[in-house]
Formats: structure tokens, C-alpha cells, sequence
């Protein structure tokens, strides 16, 4: 592999109906195979996938830098979240276990927690392998077989883990891989092998599979967009709130979900926080997504960052001032003059109902805002269609606290920003979808309770 921004890495053939169809039926056959064995065998073979990943992490971050266009540094971070989260669900594979219940004259009842069947999972392009990982190690460990679609934007990565979970000696197909855009994806959801689907993207492909999964009355997990709120009080330490804003803004060139690209600012420290994260984001170096001191890399492909443009030049059309970059980036190596590169932008004077506030941009783009009151704040942070996450930043922890319990968010911050350990659930509210990635709440989106009731005497009958 070679960095080449704006040329084409490889060409893979879209996965019909027909390659859609032998995918699920090779995943079923695989499932009957791997829903029979204990939690414990399925255990050693995920903890042997995510020794594996753990062994091969440069080569693999490597190979999601160029998939994707983020920072080595990040992809690294990328494919330790992704071996951790196999351990996780490998060690909670042979736990799983239902209740049992005790009833009048000896009789009794129990529960067993079952696998669904095969599952779909549909990533997203902006955290490739991650994601597969986040699907497919609770799916596995619960017993289920997965078909997983890449984004067409980033197909690499996730068939090096499909090679892995062979390596690792999961049955043949129990986790396969297919490749394509819509299509692909329609197949898919209205496959009637399919027993479940889990999606992260956008708020309208959402929608439409939520549709083609009602006509079978399949479960969905989906994982959507946000417009999150990161709320700034006078009393926090600055040097971290501005760390933390820059953390909530621009990793993976600022295209992930549950950034916090709306900052809500108190007034009193509005100008001296400015400055001092304009100061720092005008510091982020852009480049080559290979070199050890690259902290931004590409977006996406040339569609995407022309969106992003079109975010700013309207912005400025609606009165926010651009405080520092938003411009395009080239960067001196020739090698690179085609890629899709832009410099970290910061607005001023914005207000809630500019569009660039309202819409997701999915773009290294922040909003400043400022606020004068705590009641106020938390009124308009939660006045968006989105609810995936929120940010607070105070020395006063029951300030912080009592705002987390009023945001409508799944996943909230205090004094941090985008960490999600996989031992806690991620997903979101309102619009930012439904359902469950991560932690133990993870696994009962890939299972399902039976009830058995066990008689132990006459049949009591009123006929």
C-alpha cells in the first residue's frame, strides 16, 4: 500500500442478488455450527481473533489509514479499540446464561437467552474496522452468524477481519463479507434468511432500512447522525476545555457522529476561550495520514468535501465569521496535491438557527456559541431533531452531573470528549436512532429470551 490521495486504491465488483443470496445461506450453515457450541469454545476462538489483530495492529492501522484517510496515530487507536472489544465480548460469551424461577408445588420455570440467527451489519466509512469489530463481536458471542457491508467508500479493511475470524477458526462463513452501495444493502435487509440488522450512517438511509426491516419484522440497532452539544462553563479548567473541544471537533478530520460541533460557551470566558482554541486548531498539522506527526488527514472523497465547503460558504452567507481555516489545504508533497484536504475551521457569531448549528456537517468544522445561564444552555442544547451525545465541562460536579441527567443524549461527557470504552453501551436518542452498541446492554440486541414453564404435577384444567 501507498498513499495516494484522489486516485482510485482498488476496484471490488458489486455483490448482487445472486452473491447477496450464497453470503446468508453460507452464514446459516455456519450457524448451526457455532450456535452449538459453548459460550467457553466461542470464547477461545474470539480471544484468538483479537490476539491476531493485536499482533498484526500496524499493518492493519496502516491499511485503515489508507482506507480511510485519518491519521495513523488515530487508526492505531482505531484497531485497539477493535482487539479490546473481541476480549470483551469473548469474556462475556461464557457467561451468558438465563434464570431460573421457582413456582408453587414444585413446579419451576427458566429462561434461555438464544441467538437471533444471522445478522447484518452495515458500517460506515469513517470508522471501518472499528465498527465491524463493534457489530460483529457481540453478534459472534452471542452465537449468531453476521453478513457485514462496508461502505463502498472503504471496503479494504474489513475483509482483512474477515481473513482473521477464518484465521481465528470460526466456522467457514459465519462472518462474511459483501461489498456495494445501496443496492447491496436493499438485498440484504429484505433477505428473508435475515434475522436482524445493525446500521451506522446517515438519518435517511436509517429510515429506509428501519422500512424494509418492518415488512419482516426484523430488529434493528441503529446508530445515526448527531449535532451534539459540548457546554463550556466559566469554571472549568481551560486548558482542558479547549483540549476537549478540539477532541469533539476534528478527529477523523472531523467525521464522526457524535462530535460536539455545537460549543456552547458562558459569556464570561467567551473571548479568551476563542482565542485560545482558534490558537491551537491553526497549530493541528495537516498532511500525509502515514507521517508519525500528521494529526488531520484526508476527508473522504471529493463529493464530501465539496459538501463541506458548501456548509462554510453558507454560514458566512447567514453571518457567522470564519476565525481561522475552512479553506482548502494542499499540502508541499507533490504526491499529495490531489488530495481531499481543508484546514480545521472555527466559526464566531453564530446563533441556533443558522443552518451550519442545526445541520450535521461531518466536517472539521466548529460552532461557537455563547450562553449566560445554565437553564438557558441546556434548553438550547437540547432543542435538535439529534440526541447521539453531549459534553460538559465544570470543576462543579454536581453542576456537571445534573446537566448530563437534563441533556437528551445517549452518550454524555464530563471533562472529556469521544471516549467510548467498550464495557459502555454508545447509541443515541431521538433522531441519532436506537439500540445499543457496546457494553453488556449490547447483548440484548443479539438475543432473544425464551420461556420454559415445567409442570411438575397435574395439568390444573378448568375444562
Amino acid at each position: 500500500f501507498k498513499t495516494c490521495p484522489g486516485r482510485v486504491l482498488c476496484k471490488l465488483p458489486s455483490s448482487g442478488e445472486k452473491e447477496v443470496d450464497l453470503a446468508v445461506q453460507s452464514a446459516k450453515a455456519a450457524f448451526k455450527i457455532w450456535s452449538q457450541m459453548s459460550g467457553m469454545e466461542r470464547c477461545r476462538v474470539m480471544l484468538e481473533a483479537a490476539r491476531i489483530i493485536r499482533e498484526q495492529r500496524e499493518e492493519i492501522a496502516t491499511m485503515e489509514t489508507i482506507n480511510n484517510g485519518k491519521s495513523i496515530l488515530e487508526a492505531r487507536v482505531d484497531i485497539d479499540v477493535s482487539w479490546q472489544c473481541l476480549e470483551y465480548y469473548a469474556g462475556l460469551a461464557g457467561s451468558l446464561a438465563g434464570e431460573h424461577i421457582q413456582l408453587p408445588g414444585g413446579s419451576f420455570g427458566y429462561t434461555r437467552r438464544e441467538p437471533l440467527g444471522v445478522c447484518v451489519g452495515i458500517g460506515a466509512w469513517n470508522y471501518p474496522f472499528q465498527i465491524a469489530c463493534w457489530k460483529s463481536g457481540p453478534a459472534l458471542a452471542c452465537g449468531n452468524a453476521m453478513v457485514f457491508k462496508p461502505s463502498p467508500f472503504t471496503p479494504i479493511s474489513v475483509v482483512r477481519l474477515a481473513e482473521i475470524f477464518t484465521e481465528a477458526g470460526v466456522p467457514k462463513g459465519l462472518f462474511n463479507v459483501v461489498q456495494g452501495g445501496a443496492a447491496t444493502g436493499q438485498f440484504l435487509c429484505q433477505h428473508p434468511d435475515v434475522a436482524k440488522i445493525s446500521f451506522t450512517g446517515s438519518v435517511p438511509t436509517g429510515m429506509k432500512i428501519m422500512e424494509m426491516a418492518a415488512k419482516g419484522i426484523k430488529p434493528v440497532t441503529l446508530e445515526l447522525g448527531g449535532k451534539s452539544p459540548l457546554i463550556i462553563f466559566s469554571d472549568s479548567d481551560l486548558d482542558n476545555a479547549v483540549k476537549g473541544a478540539l477532541m469533539a471537533n476534528f478527529l477523523t478530520q472531523g467525521e464522526v457522529c457524535c462530535n460536539g460541533t455545537r460549543v456552547f460557551v458562558e459569556r464570561k470566558i467567551l473571548d479568551t476561550f476563542t482565542k485560545e482554541v482558534v490558537k491551537c486548531t491553526q497549530k493541528i498539522k495537516i498532511g500525509d495520514p502515514l507521517l508519525e506527526d500528521t494529526r488531520m488527514g484526508a476527508l473522504i472523497n471529493r463529493p464530501h468535501l465539496n459538501r463541506v465547503q458548501g456548509f462554510i460558504k453558507q454560514a458566512k452567507e447567514q453571518g457567522a465569521e470564519v476565525l481561522c481555516g475552512g479553506d482548502l489545504y494542499v499540502p508541499d508533497d507533490p504526491k499529495l496535491k490531489n488530495g481531499y484536504y481543508m484546514r480545521p475551521c472555527v466559526l464566531g457569531n453564530c446563533r441556533d438557527d443558522m443552518t451550519c448549528v442545526k445541520e450535521e456537517i461531518f466536517g472539521p468544522v466548529m460552532a461557537i456559541l455563547p450562553f449566560d445561564t445554565e437553564e438557558e444552555v441546556v434548553e438550547r442544547a437540547n432543542a435538535t431533531k439529534f440526541g447521539l451525545a453531549g459534553g460538559v465541562f465544570t470543576r462543579d460536579i454536581q453542576k456537571a452531573h445534573r446537566v448530563v441527567a437534563a441533556l437528551k443524549a445517549g452518550m454524555c461527557f464530563i471533562n472529556n470528549y469521544n471516549v467510548s470504552p467498550v464495557e459502555l453501551p454508545f447509541g443515541g436518542y431521538k433522531s441519532s436512532g436506537f439500540g445499543r452498541e457496546n457494553g453488556r446492554a449490547a447483548i440484548e440486541y443479539y438475543s432473544q429470551l425464551k420461556t420454559v414453564c415445567v409442570e411438575m404435577g397435574d395439568v390444573e384444567s378448568v375444562f
